[in-house]
This record gives C-alpha cells, sequence and structure tokens, in this order.
C-alpha cells in the first residue's frame, strides 16, 4: 500500500479539494495560476523563460506559457557534475558515462470544450442582447442549453501586461419550447451558429458592454483592453451525488481532474528518495489538436527538459541530454470512457470499464494512445505501489478512436509514453461525472509514478 497522503483522505476531502480546484480554474489561464498556487505554497519557486536559469538539486521548480505550466523537482543530492568511469567504456567510445537522471513525466492538459468569445461581436436581436462566440473544441453542444454562464479568460492590456478575468453569470443559450418545435425529442439538431448564441441582457436595459463587464471583474480601465481570450463557463458548483455519494459532478473534468492530480502528485514527492527528475506537464489546446506553442505539439517540453539538464549539469552535451531523454518515461492521464449502461453496444463487448473500477489504461493499435508493452508494466507497476486496482480501455472496432497528448509528447521526445485517465460518463458535457474513488486512485497512482515506487 502506498503510504502517499493522497490515501489517507476520505472521499468527502479529496472532493472538496476537488470542487476547490476546479471552482478556481474557469480557463485554462485560470487552472495553471491555480496549480502555481499549490505549488508555490510547497516551496516551489517560479522561473522566467527569457533569463538563464541556475537550477540546484532537490529544488521545485515551475514555467508557465501562456495557458500552460510544466513543474518539477530534482532529486536531492542526485544531480553531480557529469563524471567519467574508465572502466565502463567501451574501447571506442572516447566519452564518459555520466550521472545525467532521466525524466519521469505525469502529462495532462489545462483546456476543456467551451465557447470562446468571438472579437467585437455584441448585438441585438428580438430585444436581447447577445454576444458571438465560435465553438471551442468538441462540447456536447446540448449540455449547454439552459445553464447560467459566466465569461473567463485572460485580458491584454495596453501597458504589456496580462491579466485574469472572470465575470458572474452573466449568459445563457436558451432552447425553444417544445410547444414551437414538437419534434424535438425525436432528435435535436443544433446549428452552430444560429442556436449556440448566448444572449447577456435585455438591449433597452444595455450600460455596459461585454468587454466592459470583464474589465469591471479584473479591475481595469475597459480602454486599457486590447485583446482577450475569454470562454463560457457553466456555474453550478461541483458536488458529490448518488445513494452512497459515490459519484462526482463537475464541469471540465476533462481534464482539470488530471491536472489536479499530477499537481498534488508532484507537492507529494520527496526529493530525498528521488532516482529521476519528477515533472509535471499540463498542456494547454489538447482540445483542438495541440498545435501551439503552448500545446503538446509545440517546443515547450522538450524546451524545459532540455534547460534542466543544461543548468544542472554545465557543460553537459546534447548527447547526453538525448541519453535522458531515452531513459524517461511519461505517463499521460486524460480523461477516458467507462462502459455507458444505456448504450452498451457503443463499447468493446468484451473490455468493459466501469465507474469505481479504478484508473484505465488506455490501448490503441493505431498508435491513437501511445501505450506499449513498456509502458503497461510501469503503469501496472506504480498501481501496484499505490495499492489501487486499474483496467484496461479499448474502443469498438467500429467506432473511430480520439487521441490525446501521449502519442504526440512520444512523437516529439521519444520517451516511453502511457496514456491513461479517469472513466467518466458524459465526456465533454457542460457537466461530466466521475466515481469519487477513481480520483483517489488516479491520484494515489500518480504520486507513486512520479516517485519512482
Amino acid at each position: 500500500m502506498s503510504t502517499s497522503p493522497v490515501r489517507s483522505r476520505t472521499k468527502t476531502q479529496v472532493a472538496a479539494d476537488l470542487t476547490d480546484f476546479i471552482s478556481s480554474s474557469p480557463s485554462s489561464y485560470h487552472a495553471t495560476a491555480t496549480a502555481a498556487a499549490r505549488l508555490e505554497a510547497a516551496g516551489f519557486c517560479r522561473l522566467n523563460e527569457r533569463k538563464v536559469w541556475s537550477l540546484e538539486p532537490g529544488q521545485g521548480h515551475y514555467v508557465i506559457r501562456d495557458g500552460a505550466i510544466i513543474a518539477w523537482r530534482t532529486p536531492a543530492g542526485k544531480a553531480d557534475a557529469a563524471e567519467t568511469d574508465a572502466s565502463e567504456q567501451s574501447d571506442n567510445s572516447g566519452g564518459r558515462l555520466t550521472t545525467i537522471p532521466g525524466f519521469r513525466v505525469f502529462g495532462s492538459h489545462t483546456d476543456s470544450p467551451a465557447f470562446k468569445l468571438k472579437p467585437g461581436d455584441e448585438f441585438t436581436t428580438e430585444g436581447t442582447r447577445q454576444i458571438g462566440v465560435e465553438i471551442y473544441g468538441g462540447p456536447l453542444l446540448n449540455s449547454w442549453l439552459d445553464r447560467e454562464l459566466a465569461l473567463a479568460g485572460q485580458l491584454s492590456l495596453a501597458d504589456g501586461s496580462v491579466i485574469l478575468a472572470q465575470t458572474p453569470p452573466i449568459a445563457r443559450i436558451p432552447q425553444l419550447a417544445i410547444h414551437l418545435d414538437r419534434q424535438v425529442n425525436d432528435g435535436l439538431t443544433l446549428d452552430k451558429q444560429r442556436h449556440t448564441t448566448p444572449i447577456i441582457g435585455l438591449a433597452d436595459l444595455a450600460e455596459a458592454d461585454v468587454i466592459e463587464i470583464l474589465a469591471a471583474s479584473a479591475e481595469v480601465d475597459p480602454e486599457q483592453v486590447l485583446g482577450h481570450d475569454v470562454y463560457t463557463i457553466p456555474v453550478q458548483s461541483p458536488g458529490l451525488f448518488g445513494a452512497q455519494e459515490e459519484f462526482f459532478a463537475a464541469p471540465r473534468l476533462d481534464n482539470l481532474l488530471s491536472v489536479h492530480a499530477g499537481v498534488n502528485a508532484l507537492v507529494d514527492v520527496d526529493a530525498a528518495s528521488l532516482d529521476s527528475i519528477a515533472l509535471f506537464a499540463g498542456f494547454d489546446h489538447e482540445e483542438i489538436g495541440s498545435n501551439s506553442r503552448s500545446g503538446a505539439c509545440g517546443p515547450l517540453l522538450a524546451d524545459v527538459t532540455e534547460r534542466i539538464i543544461a543548468s544542472l549539469f554545465p557543460g553537459s552535451t546534447r548527447s547526453e541530454y538525448l541519453a535522458a531523454l531515452a531513459s524517461s518515461i511519461c505517463v499521460s492521464s486524460d480523461a477516458g470512457h467507462a462502459a455507458h449502461p444505456n448504450y452498451p453496444e457503443r463499447h468493446d463487448p468484451h473490455v468493459r470499464p466501469r465507474l469505481g473500477g479504478g484508473p484505465l489504461l488506455k490501448l490503441n493499435a493505431q498508435q491513437r494512445y501511445a501505450t506499449d508493452a513498456v509502458g503497461t508494466a510501469a503503469w501496472s507497476q506504480a498501481c501496484a505501489a499505490a495499492g489501487v486496482e486499474y483496467q484496461n480501455f479499448v474502443s469498438n472496432n467500429a467506432m473511430p478512436c480520439g487521441s490525446t497528448i501521449g502519442p504526440l509528447t512520444a512523437t516529439r521526445l521519444g520517451m516511453t509514453t502511457v496514456d491513461v485517465g479517469p472513466a467518466l460518463y458524459s465526456m465533454h458535457s457542460a457537466r461530466e461525472m466521475v466515481a469519487i474513488s477513481d480520483v483517489v486512485a488516479l491520484g494515489a497512482a500518480a504520486t507513486t509514478f512520479l516517485q519512482g515506487a
């Protein structure tokens, strides 16, 4: 059994902690700030990407790039200068062996499906004020209807600074009444432009436009706002439910649940017993393909890992850095699907993951997930050390399989990668569902993995 603090928390404590994390993270930019606050409370220090780093053994650091965050802790007393052991060199090596450690990476993503505010797009229709939005990712559109929505994200100001903003609930996408669409229960079809436009007020009561409302929430002059990345968020609070309060419902479980697990796991890591550099990565833009400077397709993780080695081992070569990557492993944690009781035919007929059965090990022959036999063994060992069960996930052959950051990380850095994650119902809904026991189990497994147990 793991001795991780995660395993000693009750489901009510874990639910309360996850509620706080999700509620404080309405956008990817807020999620990085929430993660940073937890890391700093545990002694981690932020580094500036525009400056040269000077790292020491046993320290914890993090960097933020837009809506992404990478944090790590180095082994205490293990980051010695590169040494040569002539007795272990081959006759033609001409080089030296080193004590440079590899990385143990727990990866996730900070973004979730939503609607993104279009620039300068506010208008009046049928006596109501509406805002233009663009669909971000692949939300279950019908789940966003008839919910009170706030707006949250970042504002770029004239002085060059970027600040976070979050409004009160000001928006709603009302559904058409059944009296005006008698066949709606036979199949709901939503036009992505016409039927998903939020209402924010009555036209004749307008006192402030949406940018002014956002600026007021951040306590800045609206004239100073030159740009924004702002998204809709449901305002209903996360919470436990079920006959024994065994379920947890919340927005953005995909993938803030994994971000929460990874951040807490890194905080719990003991530097004195590390053999590898324990690293947490929370990428942005996974829901839209990860092709950005803060996404998993971008250079962020490669940049940070190379700079860590260069700083800890001055004079080390790129060959030594690549050797460190070759001895590294990444657990990519993203939400997966539990077999749905109302749609059993949508899943593999024999592999039936369930809520409460533990975190998923995700496999796909087309490499939509990066898991192989080596990664499977590593995840199995981490779960065994944590004292938790895990379960396999494969797709129905007749259903296309989604993907995540795992294959992207494996492709860019060449390290062994295994895809895992919590089992959900209602993935990409405005309100998703998980078994709280799986939240506890994922957190425990993440801790033992990063620790190297």
